[in-house]
């Protein structure tokens, strides 16, 4: 019920003092996630396989041409788990992205076992009735240890909680949210943080603030680990920057406008771009290879979807606004052609993948 966060989140911060930025954004998300429909023109914001096909079926071209130039040439026993790929995919929204990437790649005879990490309760149902035979996680640790592994991650890393740390005149101190009448607010916290920041920004001037996600790493750290042990890849499509740096990139989305983060938490979707330098740092951590980032709009033309986007028109003439909007939305660089970032993560004796730009 609308209130019951904010309430919840006021008592705590009266009984214990301020919390950190990190608690207060996770928890907005779990009440966020676990009790509505976020997607689509009725709820607060729409992502790439709502707004065509053509978008989950570039990446499950992708996903066949991998399996399928490693070790899961259709010619083998595909009974046997090292030969059968489990498709899995973090945060699968309707479960759209998994639909159409699924069918695409059974037109390439590859049939993987489905599995969705997903904690919201709604979201599961609705995942249910559209892919019913996947298998459900609440985290990495228990996907199956018994095969390659084909991960999607698609708009998952922004939602997870992030820490700011602010330069102030006395050193570096962690950003925490405290309640300031009817309002939270955030602030700089009274512990010294400045071991914890990088040399590179260690005499950044007063007010500068550097992100971290920790949730962020963990997960890229532990998913390059089972591509070590099992093989396969990480596609990880999301908004986000290349290389380390300043800035707050905290944001609420409700109705498909910006709003304030720190009110009505719990009600709005809150994100912040995705530091994919770190992700490449877990990941080379565990001895994983990196593709990328590239940017979305370049990694889906060199899929092919203009020429997929022709098809369709030529198909169904009477929808070729609508087919030539969505594509320009997905690829335009003023849309989410160059904000949204593609990047692979794949085990060792996985092929260089195709959309990078690599001759």
């Amino acid at each position: 019920m609308a209130g019951d966060l904010t309430r919840i989140l006021s008592r705590l911060i009266e009984s214990t003092g301020p919390i950190s930025l990190s608690h207060f954004m996770g928890e907005a998300n779990t009440h966020y996630y676990s009790s509505r429909d976020p997607l689509g023109s009725d709820g607060d914001f729409t992502t790439a396989p709502e707004i065509s096909q053509m978008f989950g079926e570039m990446v499950g071209i992708w996903l066949a041409d991998m399996w399928l130039r490693s070790n899961g040439q259709s010619d083998k026993d595909m009974d046997s788990p090292s030969n059968r790929p489990a498709y899995v995919e973090l945060g699968p929204g309707r479960g759209t992205l998994a639909n159409d990437a699924l069918r695409t790649m059974a037109q390439f005879n590859v049939a993987p076992e489905v599995h969705f990490i997903e904690g919201s309760p709604v979201l599961r149902e609705m995942q249910s009735a559209v892919r019913p035979d996947a298998t459900w996680h609440d985290s990495v640790e228990t996907l199956p240890n018994d095969r390659p592994l084909l991960i999607v991650a698609n708009e998952f890393f922004d939602a997870l909680p992030i820490r700011q740390l602010v330069a102030t005149h006395a050193g570096w101190r962690e950003r925490v949210v405290v309640r300031d009448g009817d309002h939270f607010m955030p602030l700089p916290g009274s512990r010294p943080m400045d071991a914890a920041v990088p040399e590179t920004f260690a005499n950044a001037p007063a007010g500068s603030i550097l992100e971290t996600c920790p949730a962020a790493s963990g997960i890229a750290f532990e998913i390059a680990g089972r591509l070590a042990a099992q093989g396969g890849v990480l596609l990880v499509i999301d908004y986000g920057y290349e290389q380390d740096r300043l800035g707050s990139s905290l944001q609420a989305v409700w109705k498909h406008d910006k709003v304030d983060p720190f009110v009505d938490p719990g009600e709005r979707d809150l994100t912040a771009h995705v530091n994919f330098a770190e992700l490449a740092r877990m990941a080379q951590a565990r001895d994983a290879y990196i593709d990328g980032p590239v940017d979305q709009g370049a990694f889906l033309k060199a899929l092919g979807i203009e020429a997929r986007a022709n098809l369709l028109m030529e198909s169904a003439p009477g929808q070729q606004d609508t087919i030539s909007q969505a594509l320009q939305r997905l690829v335009d660089d003023d849309q989410m052609g160059s904000l949204f970032k593609v990047m692979a993560v794949r085990s060792a004796g996985w092929p260089e993948p195709e959309g990078f730009g690599k001759a």
